[in-house]
């Protein structure tokens, strides 16, 4: 027999929140039950990021750096900074690295001018990132950042999750529909949500070798 020779399964909202009420026992049967299962959603998508690394929401992008101005925002989808270079006008880059709060608060002459080669990202609700030394002309920053995942909205939307993470998706949204309307399913669902984000979140990884350099030191007695 012939196979299918697709590879474009994936499911929609609706039909996560469809999968996610069987395997609570129930039925998917009000606009309230979808109401509340695209809330939930929601909120479990917001306790991934608080996770760990999810690798398809790193994003790069660029930034205009201009001479005399240290601090500049970002929008709220920025939740973390990853890596950050500074690129002169000749395109050269130059790592930055960063430092903590109290890194930069203990800094004496926050005004001194040069080449910026330490920042910090401030994560409030609208970040910042603090460029030290305030930069003496203009750059551009290149960054890759860990962005927000898109919301769950319409039932016909898919979700902003490669098609690898669908079973976490499906196990963790059962989870949370079981604690409102299945209690006596919620520690079955729960571990089986558990090992399922643990099986994504292991392969959602660089496989990268790693290379050691040994240091070779020779002593003259």
């Amino acid at each position: 027999m012939a196979t299918s020779n697709s590879r474009d399964f994936d499911l929609d909202v609706g039909e996560i929140i469809e999968e996610a009420y069987e395997r609570c026992g129930l039925e998917l049967r009000t606009g309230y039950d979808a109401k509340t299962a695209r809330r939930s959603m929601n909120l479990m998508f917001a306790d991934w990021a608080n996770r760990g690394l999810n690798l398809w929401t790193v994003t790069q992008d660029t930034k205009a750096v201009t001479s005399g101005t240290a601090t500049y925002t970002f929008d709220a989808t920025h939740v973390d900074l990853l890596e950050v270079v500074l690129r002169n006008s000749s395109n050269t880059d130059f790592t930055l690295t960063q430092m903590s709060r109290n890194e930069y608060l203990t800094i004496p002459n926050k005004a001194s001018t040069g080449q910026p080669s330490q920042y910090f990202f401030d994560r409030q609700v609208t970040p910042t990132i603090t460029l030290w030394s305030t930069p003496d002309t203009s750059y551009t920053l290149v960054y890759y950042y860990v962005r927000r995942i898109q919301d769950a909205d319409a039932l016909i939307n898919t979700t902003d999750a490669p098609f690898r993470f669908l079973p976490c998706a499906v196990a963790g949204l059962a989870y949370y529909l079981a604690m409102k309307r299945a209690p006596e399913r919620v520690q079955l669902l729960k571990a089986v949500y558990e090992e399922e984000f643990q099986r994504a979140a292991a392969e959602d990884a660089n496989s990268t070798p790693l290379k050691l350099t040994p240091s070779m030191t020779y002593y003259t007695y």
